[in-house]
């Protein structure tokens, strides 16, 4: 018996010899087999017999998961960027694509009598050919058109209706048959957005054709190949003669069976050359399904593509249409206008003129002004600038018609302060517009060392030169002496920026519109709530404001606050489990409730089936209960708090409301009947199958599932359009083949008989069983067998005898599953000619059709995302955006001080070739799996023991990092906790190792060396960005995935009531069947990837005689439903397959752009990044990922590179920089996101990245900003200047208090005469008379007290006044010092302000009036400072 199952075992072998796991190459080889998700399952169900289930489906779900769903799909996202790289450079060098104008069809060359040639115009309507007038344009008519349609239409159904009738058929021999029924394509004409969109795909054609004439090519160059390689071996008739090699080349490319022909060959050609035919034929599946069918994708991904001039356009008008502009409520709310108003009055017991009027505050009447201000400056902003009369006009008559109002305002007592200050604020914004615009055109950066600016430079100076394109109409003094170009360039300059302000006026007239429809619904809203008593009360039963309302809403709106926010800043605090708190307040309490109870039904409606009904478990009739309660007690909460339907935020107010209901309805209904008795294709039965819909709550009750509803439902016309195309192909084919093999595929089940006359009676088949049954056979008899009759028939799975059926095979080939088959049967029963037929409908289909899927998928989730209408420079910007969210602070400690041991290590461990020798260690690690590790193989012991040797190494190495970073800095990086983990469990397994030494050891290790393999993708780039592709792409895909499996577990509910009983058939069986949900779900499962879906469908329809039916119980019977599977497989094939799969590959084509952009199309580089973190690193020494925004300052000083700001040149940048974080949190710490953020808006041209609304409030954020930063500097400006005036009122005090002193000398020594000596003047006045004579006098012109740039050292020698230092802020142009007493007291001349000003200082010694004389000339200043022009500056321009 051992001997046998040896043999036995040694025959699976050899059968299958080169798919299994026994050694590294076949290791390879199967897995990539499975990934090509070709008998990938048949390789499941080995495994889940040989092994645990778990391990089997754990194993092949996700290799088909990552290999075949994701990894597989980067394939088709290189090749899109690809393609889309070379036409955007392309389009660079040549412009942009051509595109027919209306003009084109209107006008032609004509030649006029002098000889030349002109475009004249013509005239459509003319009659153009022989016909009469009123024939022409009754041709031209619509009524006309549409009636040659719908006989188009007729001739089609006529077509379509055409079936086999037995030998009674009559066919159409007519070689043009096909021409007749190609006229069904002329039905595309009657919807114009279908025309439109079969244009847009195959318009240009150019591209298509030649990717077509590449692909068939391709093909009869490899099949000339492989007919060369391989006619000569024996036993192999793939490749005997040209077509045959052709047709095996071709199944290769479409993937149905290529596994079988690489097979055969194999087998053929012998051992020795087995792999480098596999290698060949896995080369050349590898080109042909990766890279030649996505590049069908890119090239209608590139025909739906827009013109970069048309994407700006398209923006604008989706703003537009995304705004929410209606100004009438919804219909289920207007029906309350066609009732009578029925207000509630409120009796009043005063008259209106008993009521005082009250005082009207000064800040009531300030607002109108300014906003009066705000309205007249917007209303000319407005205007259109292209005719400049027009816009005067325009301008003169806004100023009148507000005159009169603003002259009231005017008029009053307590809007004189706000005029005056918005006059002072004018005046102010004038002298920084003309500041900065003289600092840019002066010069001043020439004549300095060339040097290449920075990104953030170049920008700031960009943005600084379309400030001054504002004003341009006091631009004459500043461009005298420029050149033509120049003038020419900043004119062009000048159109652009009017053009983008009327790109911004359209913007802010679309929001304007949004905002007054939002308050004219609100309008409408609160009159019926006002007129009508019924209005928003739910059921028309409680209050609006009733006590028990309001406690519904409380419970229904509690939610879980996740932004902690500081009471005293406002700024959002960084909480450490912050992930788990926005999980938390994702949803309601209540809501959250409600997705545990429907998880927990879900999990008891899994434990259900034929045989274990919930209406005979009383366990399941619980969580069935309980469903219901809590659904009830929900709707009423939320009925209660928000309305049923005639409210505004009524529970039936969409589609999900609905489904709510509906799903309660069939719950509540089936809890209450619970039928005992259940007979097939009954209401009973529909009952359970609409109950199986309950997972579908999941969908309203998260808002994330929600959007992915509505991202499929939102490109639902251009998958409709894609359909009908499909659809009108399939009925092309479908017609034209039921003419072709309509009756002739059927053959008799007896394979020695051809003819149909002699297809009666019985014959026996013989069967083929095992030895040891030892079953006794009758005389003659060389195997056992039985009788059965003999049948013409069909074949089982397809036919051609009508429209319906044709389709339905068709369909099938369409999913390229089964054409082989079709192929074979066609080819061996009507002809080899007739194989043409099924090729050209697969390349057709595959090619063009499936492609057309994925490219309208990819197309609309695009859409949906908002990329689709972006720009070269704005879907940069957004990989920008999207590229910073993911990076991360460098969790790497600085190195020590000292140079000492820690120092060393540090070094050594840094260093690129430790790295380079530890990542080679682990690959060599990596390769001991190549061998199997068997207890009973003495190679395992030696392999196991060099694996012990890397451990050690491996912890040598994680040792030296401990100690180069200590322990802390060692766990902050995230790679070091794992590389950690992956150590310890390495020690782990040494130890038990040599304690156990079994087949568990052995596996654990295996397992440690696979987990240390994962850690050296974080050590290479390229394998990082390829590791965060396929990461990113998991986690954004997470909803889409979920939604998938809620579909699945939709449809495998509904398969255990349909199908769960139905009898063993091709490929219904022990392992693949739907008797529990849980083996339903690998069957659907199976079905998402493709194996042999049709088969299961087929095996599903089965009908009598073939099964035992049973109408009284569905669980009785071994039939199938022939309807049922036919609308169950075919919906759950076409939206998990052709939809829902396509979502994951928009998904990896979105997120590849992020990480595989090249540095030409990166606006930051990963050098650049790189460097910010490196930088960052250094001045956040807590490694927090937070700073305070002092050190902002010194992280941008540190800043190199690109990211470089000079503050020689660029001064004014720092202090944006600096105000931008100190204002972002209210003066709080900023993250490592806040300061990468604002350099990234620095570092772009926000006019060409930004998209319109994201760049009005980037502008809006940077003007004001501009104008706080002017305002901080004129207050300090003035601050100083206050201080050194104070300081010389104490230096004038203090010499009136020693004039003071020696008149009151001079006057005693008066009174009383002394004696006669010599009076010395004192030291004082000596010390005064120096200071007096070392004092420069200033020139008698009018000067600005303002700070300038280009003064050096002006504020030098008095920064320190009054002996207490400054901080220095600028370069200041001061005003001159007063100039010091002399020794006669009769007066005092000071200077001030650049003016030499006379004062009679008279001694009758009171300081005050001093002081007061010295605050009134700064007032007096400052008022002539407000009333100076900014064109009569001159050079002395305040510098900010």
């Amino acid at each position: 018996m051992k001997d046998d199952c040896l043999q036995i075992l040694k025959m699976f072998i050899f059968y299958l010899k080169y798919f299994h796991f026994s050694s590294t190459g076949t290791s390879i080889f199967t897995v990539y087999e499975a990934a090509s998700q070709e008998g990938w399952v048949f390789l499941m169900y080995r495994a889940i017999d040989s092994f645990p289930r778990w391990r089997s489906y754990f194993y092949f779900i996700t290799l088909i998961f990552f290999l075949a769903w994701l990894v597989k799909n980067v394939f088709i996202a290189v090749i899109i960027e690809t393609f889309a790289e070379i036409r955007v450079q392309f389009q660079q060098m040549w412009g942009s694509r051509s595109s027919t104008t209306s003009t084109a069809t209107t006008q032609m060359f004509h030649e006029d009598a002098a000889g030349g040639w002109q475009l004249v115009a013509v005239d459509m309507n003319k009659p153009q050919g022989r016909a009469p007038a009123c024939l022409q344009k009754m041709m031209r008519s619509s009524i006309f058109h549409m009636f040659i349609l719908s006989m188009v239409a007729v001739d089609v159904i006529v077509a379509a209706s055409n079936y086999y009738k037995g030998e009674t058929f009559k066919r159409q021999h007519d070689e043009f048959y096909l021409a007749e029924v190609l006229r069904v394509v002329r039905l595309i004409k009657i919807s114009p957005a279908l025309e439109d969109f079969v244009y847009k795909i195959f318009g240009p054609g150019k591209k298509l054709g030649s990717l077509v004439v590449f692909t068939a090519s391709l093909l009869i160059v490899m099949s000339a190949i492989s007919l060369q390689m391989f006619c000569f071996v024996e036993e192999l008739d793939r490749f005997t003669t040209f077509p045959r090699a052709f047709m095996s080349m071709f199944q290769i490319l479409t993937q149905e069976g290529w596994v079988d022909v690489m097979d055969q060959t194999l087998n053929a050609v012998g051992h020795m050359w087995a792999p480098v035919v596999a290698i060949y034929f896995i080369l050349y599946h590898l080109f042909a399904t990766l890279i030649l069918l996505s590049l069908f994708v890119a090239v209608i991904l590139d025909n739906l593509e827009l013109d970069e001039d048309l994407k700006k356009l398209k923006q604008l008008k989706q703003s537009e249409a995304n705004a929410d502009t209606k100004e009438k409520l919804p219909l289920r709310l207007r029906i309350f206008e066609k009732f009578p108003n029925r207000p509630q009055m409120v009796k009043i017991s005063k008259l209106p003129s008993d009521f005082t009027v009250p005082k009207i505050r000064e800040s009531f009447m300030k607002q109108f002004i300014d906003r009066q201000q705000q309205d007249t400056s917007c209303l000319l902003r407005r205007l259109p600038s292209a005719s400049s009369s027009s816009c005067d006009h325009s301008k003169r008559s806004a100023i009148e018609e507000n005159k009169y109002i603003d002259q009231k305002l005017r008029k009053s007592v307590f809007s004189i302060r706000a005029r005056n200050l918005l006059e002072k604020e004018t005046a102010i914004n004038k002298i920084l517009r003309a500041c900065t615009r003289q600092r840019m055109l002066s010069g001043s950066f020439e004549g300095q060392p060339a040097k290449e600016r920075s990104i953030l430079s170049v920008q700031h100076h960009i943005r600084q030169e379309r400030r001054s394109l504002r004003h341009g109409s006091n631009s004459q003094r500043i461009s005298r002496g420029k050149s033509l170009e120049t003038l020419t360039q900043d004119h062009s300059n000048t159109v652009r920026y009017r053009n983008a302000q009327r790109e911004d006026s359209e913007i802010k007239m679309i929001q304007e519109k949004k905002e007054q429809a939002e308050m004219k619904r609100k309008v409408q809203e609160e009159e019926l709530r006002e007129n009508h008593p019924y209005f928003d009360k739910p059921l028309f039963i409680v209050g609006r404001e009733h006590r028990f309302r309001n406690f519904c809403r409380v419970v229904v709106r509690a939610r879980f606050n996740a932004s902690k926010t500081d009471p005293v800043t406002g700024a959002v605090k960084n909480t450490k489990y912050h992930q788990l708190y926005d999980l938390l307040g994702l949803v309601t309490y209540l809501d959250w409730v409600m997705i545990i109870v429907t998880i927990c039904s879900c999990i008891s409606m899994m434990f259900e089936s034929p045989f274990r009904r919930v209406m005979r478990a009383p366990t399941l009739q619980i969580a069935e209960y309980v469903f219901v309660i809590f659904m009830s007690i929900e709707l009423n909460l939320k009925i209660m708090a928000d309305g049923l339907f005639f409210t505004p935020t009524a529970v039936i107010r969409d589609f999900g409301g609905v489904m709510d209901i509906f799903i309660y309805l069939v719950s509540l209904i089936f809890l209450c009947w619970m039928p005992q008795n259940v007979p097939a294709k009954s209401g009973a039965q529909l009952l359970m199958i609409l109950r199986c819909l309950r997972p579908l709550r999941i969908f309203k009750l998260v808002p994330q599932m929600r959007k992915v509803v509505r991202e499929l439902f939102s490109g639902f016309k251009e998958i409709f359009l894609v359909s009908i195309l499909l659809l009108t192909l399939m009925l092309v084919f479908a017609s034209f083949g039921v003419q072709l093999f309509a009756g002739k595929l059927a053959k008799c089940n007896d394979p020695h008989i051809i003819a149909r006359e002699d297809c009666h009676g019985i014959f026996r088949i013989n069967v083929s069983v095992s030895k040891n049954l030892n079953l006794k056979l009758r005389p003659g008899e060389k195997k056992p067998g039985f009788w059965v009759p003999r049948v013409w028939a069909n074949p089982r799975n397809f036919n051609f005898d009508n429209v319906g059926n044709a389709m339905l095979a068709l369909f099938e080939v369409l999913s390229l599953k089964g054409w082989v088959e079709v192929r074979d049967v066609i080819i061996h029963r009507v002809g080899p000619i007739h194989g043409i037929y099924i090729h050209v409908f697969v390349f057709l289909g595959c090619m063009i059709g499936l492609t057309l899927f994925v490219g309208v998928v990819i197309a609309n989730f695009n859409e949906n995302k908002g990329t689709a209408l972006l720009t070269v420079d704005q879907r940069r910007w957004e990989d920008l955006k999207s590229r910073l969210k993911i990076a991360q602070p460098l969790h790497l400690p600085p190195r020590p001080d000292n140079d000492g041991f820690r120092a060393k290590m540090y070094d050594i461990t840094q260093h690129p070739f430790f790295k380079r020798t530890i990542a080679v260690l682990v690959l060599a690690q990596s390769v001991l799996l190549s061998v199997k590790w068997d207890v009973e193989d003495p190679v395992t012991v030696p392999l196991a023991t060099m694996s012990v040797v890397f451990t050690f190494i491996f912890v040598l190495e994680v040792t030296m990092k401990i100690i180069a970073m200590s322990p802390a800095g060692f766990w902050q990086s995230r790679r070091n906790r794992y590389d950690l983990l992956v150590t310890s469990l390495g020690v782990i397994w040494v130890i038990l190792h040599f304690a156990l030494l079994n087949a568990y050891t052995y596996m654990m290790g295996a397992c440690v060396i696979v987990f240390r393999f994962f850690s050296i993708c974080g050590k290479h780039v390229t394998l990082k960005m390829l590791l965060l592709t396929v990461v990113v792409s998991m986690y954004k895909s997470f909803f889409i995935i979920v939604g998938m499996f809620l579909l699945l577990l939709c449809y495998a509910f509904a398969g255990v009531v349909l199908f769960g009983t139905v009898k063993y058939g091709e490929n219904i069986n022990r392992h693949a069947n739907f008797s529990s949900a849980g083996k339903a779900i690998t069957v659907l499962f199976r079905i998402v990837t493709g194996e042999d879906w049709n088969k299961i469908m087929h095996d599903c329809m089965v009908q009598p005689p073939f099964c035992t039916p049973d109408n009284s119980t569905y669980w009785r019977t071994d039939c199938g439903n022939y309807a049922g599977a036919l609308m169950y497989f075919c919906s759950f094939y076409v939206i998990i397959a052709y939809i829902m799969l396509n979502l994951l590959v928009a998904i990896i084509v979105e997120n590849f752009s992020l990480f595989y952009s090249t540095e030409e199309d990166q606006l930051l580089s990963y050098n650049d990044l790189r460097h910010f973190q490196i930088i960052w690193n250094m001045v956040d020494d807590k490694r927090e990922g937070v700073i305070p925004t002092f050190r902002v300052k010194f992280l941008l000083r540190l800043l190199r590179g690109r990211l470089e700001v000079d503050l020689d040149k660029d001064k004014l940048l720092f202090k944006h920089m600096c105000y931008e974080m100190e204002r972002l949190h209210n003066g709080g710490d900023v993250t490592f996101h806040d300061v990468l953020s604002m350099l990234s808006y620095r570092s772009v041209d926000i006019r060409k990245s930004l998209q319109l609304e994201e760049l009005l409030a980037r502008e809006q954020l940077e003007y004001t900003i501009e104008e706080e930063v002017a305002k901080q500097t004129i207050r300090m400006w003035l601050k100083k200047c206050l201080k050194r005036i104070r300081a010389k009122q104490q230096q004038s005090c203090s010499i009136i208090h020693s004039l003071r002193e020696s008149q009151q000398q001079e006057l005693s020594r008066f009174l009383n005469p002394p004696s006669i000596e010599t009076t010395q003047p004192s030291e004082d006045m000596n010390t005064n008379n120096q200071d007096n004579n070392a004092q420069p006098e200033t020139s008698s012109q009018q000067q600005l007290l303002s700070p300038t740039l280009s003064d050096r050292g002006g504020y030098r020698q008095d920064s320190t006044d009054g002996g207490k230092p400054q901080r220095k802020f600028g370069q200041w142009r001061l005003p001159s010092a007063p100039k010091p007493i002399s020794h006669s007291v009769s007066s005092v001349n000071l200077r001030f302000g650049g003016r030499t000003t006379m004062k009679s200082v008279v001694c009758k010694m009171n300081p005050m009036s001093d002081a007061a004389s010295c605050g009134s000339e700064v007032k007096k200043w400052w008022t002539r400072q407000l009333t100076v022009e900014s064109d009569e500056s001159g050079e002395d321009l305040l510098d900010i």
